[in-house]
């Protein structure tokens, strides 16, 4: 994703990205693949760079300024409804997009780019460096670390009658108080500090990563505790990724198509140990989808309950985007409830469901982004602050003018791609881009700024009409474009569960089954008063 530097670029599935440490390199523990309980196999070659790459043909003409400056009002206007997904899967998505990539290079806003002069900061498997960094014998990296296995974990800090708690939040640095004080969050991505959100799913992998730690067998001798449990909560997420994040996103067909067939647009009979590329299409385009899934408002816990908890709130109390308000560290009051982001019902937890009421849903997958990001806070985007409803602070018109700086290919010509390789996908009509279904009102635009978006829609925009055509899920170009990206990139992990089939989830309730809510009651050892520190509301 993106660091940023008055206007330079980010690639963030919620918001822009910040100053980070870029990780050269495979992260983590030095090995190559190892199955559980195996030592892994180092090698004595050196990685090569990660890098961008593009899939499809340099999208010219390109829309005028004008013209997606108007597109990208319309989209700002309010979130079209709920969809069916709970709403912490939209963070789980800006999560496992830092996970995947980070783009580094500094460029203006509107100055074109190409993929090869980007520099990718992340490696782009799914291997959780996000998390782990370079391993805790890595000097850089064991800040991240308590000891020679273990993540650290951060206290939050008393709010009223809410006393401070240890592990409730990223561990950080600094001390004091006031807006000065620094609050650097001890982790190897700092733009999963961006918002409370996202913070707190990173919060929950490391207690994750820490549970499998003191869960192994103690036959495992202390030197590859480490490395074993990293195998183990890899392929655990990836395979919560695949069998419960990505079919609630994406049409199962495709999904299915791709883990049975191959994939047949993005790197075609690359070796399995390869590093993988990034497409720009997936990270400036397709997996952009999470944008429109963020609320405006969500009941977060229950002292701030029935909607108080807004997104502009959920930005404040971060180190990046906000400052906590003054604190030096989360207050107690704003520790997330999870059983209002995730239904723990999948998982036969009646005690741990809350009211219709008090439950978040994300909103639907489509072309409509809620009002909050329309006006970004400069601290998500790396500044400089511009004035209420500068069109620099709109998220719909960040990715728009993205989209246009690298040239990127149109949705019709992804569509001609897809058939000229072989994948059935029924384009959109003039109608369904125009009009689409409950989405972006674009009675805006003139006849030919219409004429001239369904001649060369930007992919962005393409994706999310096929979504919000497809009662909220990616079809067509959007569903191929996110398969076979995930694909690739477990496969071309360290730790991958497509190279190793017959890998199946020890810590859920059944061989086949770990979902999102299987690896937090793991995470937080089932126990209601974690998952839930502030309790019920009275």
């Amino acid at each position: 994703m993106g660091q940023v530097n008055h206007g330079s670029e980010s690639f963030s599935v919620l918001n822009e990205g910040l100053v980070s440490t870029a990780i050269g390199g495979r992260s983590g523990d030095g090995g190559d693949d190892v199955t559980e309980g195996a030592e892994p196999v180092t090698r004595a070659v050196e990685v090569p760079p990660f890098r961008f790459s593009r899939l499809g043909p340099k999208g010219t003409p390109r829309l005028s300024m004008q013209n997606l400056t108007k597109v990208a009002t319309a989209m700002a206007r309010g979130g079209g409804g709920q969809g069916a997904v709970p709403a912490g899967f939209t963070y789980l998505g800006q999560f496992i997009d830092h996970d995947l990539t980070f783009d580094a290079t500094t460029v203006a806003l509107g100055e074109d780019v190409s993929p090869a002069t980007m520099l990718q900061g992340r490696s782009p498997s799914l291997d959780l460096d996000s998390l782990y960094g370079a391993g805790p014998a890595d000097p850089e990296s064991a800040k991240f670390y308590a000891d020679d296995r273990h993540l650290k974990m951060g206290r939050t800090v008393r709010a009223g009658s809410d006393a401070a708690r240890d592990g409730h939040d990223l561990p950080r640095a600094g001390t004091g108080r006031g807006r000065k004080a620094k609050r650097t969050p001890l982790i190897p991505d700092r733009r999963n500090d961006e918002n409370l959100a996202v913070a707190q799913t990173h919060l929950a992998m490391i207690r994750f990563h820490n549970r499998v730690v003191d869960t192994l067998p103690a036959s495992v001798p202390a030197g590859q505790r480490f490395r074993r449990a990293r195998a183990r909560v890899v392929r655990h997420y990836q395979w919560m990724m695949r069998h419960d994040y990505l079919p609630r996103i994406v049409e199962e067909s495709v999904l299915d198509e791709v883990w049975t067939n191959g994939r047949k647009i993005f790197e075609v009979g690359a070796s399995p140990l390869d590093v993988p590329t990034m497409p720009v299409e997936f990270s400036v385009a397709a997996f952009r989808l999470g944008h429109s899934m963020v609320r405006a408002n969500y009941n977060w816990n229950r002292r701030f309950d029935d909607g108080s908890g807004s997104l502009d709130l959920l930005f404040a109390f971060s180190s990046t985007s906000g400052d906590f308000l003054g604190d030096i560290a989360l207050p107690s009051n704003w520790i997330a409830d999870f059983r209002r982001l995730y239904d723990f019902g999948e998982a036969g937890r009646a005690d741990l469901v809350v009211p219709a009421q008090k439950f978040n849903r994300a909103m639907r997958i489509d072309t409509r982004l809620v009002d909050p990001l329309k006006n970004l806070p400069p601290g998500s985007f790396g500044g400089p602050a511009v004035p209420f409803d500068d069109p620099r602070a709109n998220l719909a018109f960040r990715n728009l003018v993205r989209a246009r700086m690298m040239r990127l290919a149109t949705g019709q010509q992804m569509v001609a791609l897809l058939r000229s390789k072989g994948v059935r996908v029924r384009a959109l009509s003039r109608n369904q881009i125009v009009n689409g279904n409950n989405g972006a009102d674009l009675s805006g635009l003139s006849a030919t700024e219409k004429d001239n978006l369904v001649d060369r829609t930007p992919l962005w925009f393409y994706i999310l009409r096929e979504a919000e055509t497809n009662d909220g899920k990616l079809r067509g170009v959007g569903a191929r474009l996110v398969a076979e990206t995930f694909h690739r990139a477990m496969e071309g992990s360290r730790f991958s569960i497509v190279r190793s089939p017959d890998f199946r989830p020890s810590l859920g309730p059944a061989a086949d089954t770990f979902r999102m809510v299987d690896l937090l009651l793991f995470a937080f050892e089932g126990k209601k008063r974690l998952l839930n520190p502030l309790g019920d509301s009275t």
